[in-house]
């Protein structure tokens, strides 16, 4: 019989997923998720600032050249972090001491084995994929030290975002939202210091970001080493080895959900080369107004893992009538943040593309992006809500099969028809809420299929 522990792994103020108000916990939960997600976006782009302010146009180009490559490996990792999450939940849920530990364990040595090997593909690659992507002769040398040095910390991520998923799988946000502004912070210092202080480039603003990255992983390891309860996790643990089950079952959630993440730096890519196919000031416009998909996607996202924690621990508790809740509080909070944030896009548009351009035919540009994407990003959260919500309930695959086809092929087929007719931006932006309310349907029959299997094994059981 497995070790059942007593705790409900919210002895020390941790939100308890399985009992109390959905609405209210599930809020809670992703407050700090939410913080962390935009914190981690300002972040960024004060390295942008940095390096453009005081370094060179050249080094602001060759770091703004590797974004898409930043965002696909940084994605993979945020992906395994995410199936992390959903089987430390249900573990917890179903309160199995013994599982949650053999997860814990088999979990950190799949992120550490994942953040390693993008690194050693980063360093071997850099050039290659950086040519690829048509990097500018002037930025390519930048760029690919830029991207080796970045690609050093790797490792740290991958700890991280296991760390991350661990505890938020056990109601703790607060915690990595911490630790995350004390790297964030430290980053911005290092910055100006290796930047103004020491005459460094890209090189410097590079290096300000490995050294943060791993200040976090230690910050977080630290922390679960010192923890009483079910989450608490010692590298010598490792010594006893991989729990072969649990090594499958996170593989067969994280790669999916990793590969998920990177479709979408994939299928940008098509969409950005239909952006250059315009004027230089269009393509600044959509620069500028490109900034509010980082901060409302962000803010939507913190319900998406809230809606698959919750679903992981009731699932795990067997309290089904909280699983089938928790997908729709999730995809009602997420749906009402893109509405709200949406609109306040629409009716100050001009005012947040001055922030970014003093140029009025700029900002006239961007308007023509926001004024589409502000009525769109609502739409979004019935497809990515209902894709965490199979992934709460062990499902990964299907959902991202029909991800690839419903948000790369589909976009990418319309760019080649109806972008290519008509060739205007509304033309081109239109294909965002068609593709998501395409691909939500998809999900949505995937996910109701999926989880009358799962109701019909559990009372056969």
């Amino acid at each position: 019989m497995a070790n059942r522990s007593s705790m409900g792994g919210s002895a020390r103020g941790e939100i308890r997923m399985t009992e109390g108000s959905l609405w209210k916990n599930m809020f809670l939960l992703s407050v700090p998720l939410m913080l962390s997600q935009l914190l981690q976006v300002l972040f960024n782009m004060a390295d942008v600032a940095v390096v453009g302010k005081f370094s060179s146009a050249e080094a602001l180009g060759a770091v703004g050249s590797t974004t898409i490559l930043v965002t696909l490996f940084t994605g993979f990792l945020i992906g395994m972090g995410s199936a992390v999450n959903v089987r430390i939940a249900w573990h917890l849920g179903a309160r199995d001491k013994a599982s949650t530990a053999a997860a814990i364990r088999t979990s950190f040595v799949l992120c550490l084995a994942a953040g390693c090997i993008i690194m050693a593909l980063c360093l071997l690659s850099a050039r290659f994929m950086l040519e690829l992507l048509g990097t500018k002769d002037d930025l390519i040398e930048g760029a690919v030290l830029y991207f080796r040095i970045y690609a050093l910390g790797m490792p740290a991520l991958g700890i991280f975002n296991f760390g991350n998923g661990v505890l938020s799988a056990n109601g703790d946000t607060k915690r990595p939202l911490a630790y995350l502004m004390i790297a964030g912070i430290l980053n911005v210092l290092f910055n100006l210091f290796f930047v103004i202080v020491c005459g460094m480039a890209e090189d410097g603003v590079a290096l300000a970001s490995i050294i943060t990255q791993y200040v976090s992983a230690a910050l977080i390891l630290m922390h679960m080493a010192r923890q009483g309860d079910d989450c608490a996790f010692h590298l010598r643990e490792v010594k006893n080895g991989l729990d072969r089950y649990e090594e499958k079952r996170i593989l067969s959630l994280g790669i999916p959900a990793g590969l998920q993440n990177a479709i979408f730096a994939v299928a940008n890519l098509f969409i950005q080369g239909a952006v250059n196919s315009f004027d230089s000031v269009m393509v600044e416009g959509n620069s500028a107004a490109a900034n509010s998909d980082a901060i409302i996607y962000n803010v939507m996202a913190a319900f998406y893992t809230a809606c698959a924690t919750f679903m992981g621990q009731n699932l795990g508790a067997q309290k089904r009538d909280r699983v089938l809740k928790s997908y729709f509080i999730g995809v009602a909070y997420s749906f009402l943040a893109g509405a709200i944030l949406g609109g306040a896009l629409f009716l100050f548009g001009r005012e947040f593309l001055s922030l970014f351009t003093n140029d009025p035919a700029v900002v006239e540009a961007g308007l023509q992006r926001t004024r589409i994407m502000a009525f769109s990003y609502a739409f979004s959260a019935f497809m990515d809500c209902t894709i965490a919500a199979c992934r709460g309930i062990g499902k990964s695959l299907a959902p991202t099969v029909i991800v690839i086809l419903g948000s790369c092929v589909f976009r990418v087929a319309w760019i080649y028809t109806v972008f290519a007719h008509f060739r205007t931006i509304p033309s081109l932006y239109l294909l965002y809420i068609f593709s998501w309310t395409i691909t939500a349907i998809a999900e949505i029959v995937c996910f109701t299929v999926n989880y009358k299997k799962l109701l019909f094994v559990v009372n056969q059981c």
